[in-house]
């Protein structure tokens, strides 16, 4: 099914029907934002398939259009891009728009490479509490380069010499920190070990996409490692951006929340396991094949076993971005659940309020625990997302909720979902744009 960008500042959402059919997500924009930022890093013509039309991946490839790439869609098909290697010498004047997404800080090994030095707005993005670029700096000065802060922004300055073999041990498992340092190894042919790094989808994909480039990428729970092998060649690297793991979680939790029988097409099994077997803990029939998450929630035989939903940085652990809208599920499940998540402190404080206003009883323990017993019942109301997936748990919870509930502040949404409320719509859900 075709995306498109909906000019609505609202959505009204009635409960009704059970949510049947088959739905094809997006392009994950968690893989495309990190993805283009290694495409721009290589120094080769690369053609990107499956490309998300959310905002934030527009904002980024605007922004690499500023720094002198070229930049091109395809126009019977939108959804690729090409990238073309940068001709600019000099830095960019300004680069504000770099402040909407926070996205933007993958852009400072490609313009070290360009011209020696990044300055950038302080990023932005979902506004879920402190996360900090420290990590990104230190890492960055593991390399020899000079970090200079001036209020609005940070400047990186590349170093004189140019890196051989470097080790760098993150304290803990960022994924943004590891990202930077493949990136800026990427620009200095550098020999890489991380140690503690991240592993997650998203950067499994980058690895992915370097050994097509010539590069011998490799990582396990001890680290990872990065190797230049044959990087003299020139043919265009061709790649396809994976499925979108949270868009699929949310639409099966938006299936199995109505009691439908629904199939969800273009996304990974293994990228989407952590929920599943949260699908199986509470008793809803889910499975995840090849390409494709199959729910059928007219055969559920709910456990009453309570969840734990605890958002994890370690290999296999729960995607930080599952949470919210497994929260939104287990509202109506018997049991008592407590869900954590530390890596985005401010999420909870944007959602549970939201939450509250359908009827939900939600227990705060601290800023990023929460626990409450279900099933409850949830009154359709006037509710606004305040980031990404406020918004698409808002929706979720109101396909359950008694009447109407009216969802604001969709450009959050559009941020991360090119087309949400349509994919919900095909699947048969009563929802209608509204003025606000």
């Amino acid at each position: 099914m075709p995306s498109t960008v909906s000019v609505a500042d609202a959505i009204a959402i009635r409960s009704g029907e059970p949510l049947i059919g088959t739905v094809r997500v997006d392009g994950s924009k968690n893989a495309a934002l990190p993805l283009i930022a290694t495409a721009a890093s290589v120094g080769r013509l690369a053609h990107l398939g499956n490309v998300p039309q959310c905002q934030d991946v527009r904002t980024l490839l605007d922004l690499l259009r500023l720094c002198g790439y070229s930049v091109a869609r395809s126009e019977s098909n939108p959804e690729e891009v090409v990238i073309m290697p940068i001709s600019r010498t000099e830095p960019p004047i300004e680069l504000d728009d770099a402040a909407a997404i926070r996205a933007s800080y993958y852009l400072v090994p490609a313009l070290l490479a360009s011209c020696g030095r990044a300055r950038l707005p302080w990023p932005g993005g979902c506004p879920v509490g402190e996360r900090g670029m420290d990590l990104h700096f230190r890492v960055y000065e593991a390399f020899g380069d000079r970090v200079l802060l001036d209020g609005p922004g940070y400047q990186v300055v590349k170093g004189e010499k140019q890196a051989v073999d470097l080790a760098i041990a993150l304290p803990y498992r960022s994924r943004g920190a590891t990202v930077a340092a493949v990136l800026r190894a990427v620009i200095d042919r550098c020999r890489l070990t991380v140690t503690q790094p991240n592993l997650s989808p998203e950067v499994a994909e980058i690895l992915a996409f370097l050994r097509e480039a010539g590069w011998d990428a490799s990582a396990n729970d001890e680290a990872l490692t990065l190797v230049p092998l044959h990087l003299n060649g020139d043919a265009p690297l061709t790649w396809e951006v994976p499925g979108d793991k949270v868009e699929a979680v949310t639409l099966a939790c938006a299936v199995a929340i109505t009691r439908g029988s629904a199939q969800i097409r273009g996304v990974r099994a293994a990228d989407v396991l952590p929920a599943m077997e949260a699908f199986a803990w509470l008793g809803i029939p889910a499975h995840a094949g090849a390409d494709t998450v199959t729910v059928q929630g007219q055969d559920t035989q709910l456990t009453g076993q309570p969840l734990r939903a605890i958002a994890s940085l370690t290999p296999g652990g729960l995607d930080a971005d599952f949470e919210p809208p497994l929260m939104a599920l287990a509202l109506g499940m018997p049991g008592g659940h407590l869900f954590a998540d530390a890596i985005n402190p401010g999420r909870h404080g944007n959602l549970i309020p939201q939450l509250a206003r359908l009827g939900a009883v939600i227990e705060q323990l601290s800023a990023t625990h929460c626990r409450f017993a279900g099933p409850q019942r949830l009154v359709g109301a006037a509710v606004k997302a305040n980031d990404i997936r406020t918004g698409s748990t808002l929706i979720v919870a109101g396909l359950a909720a008694d009447g109407i509930t009216t969802v604001s502040g969709l450009t959050q949404l559009r941020r991360g979902h090119a087309d949400l409320p349509g994919k919900l719509r095909h699947l048969g859900a009563d929802i209608t744009e509204e003025a606000a």
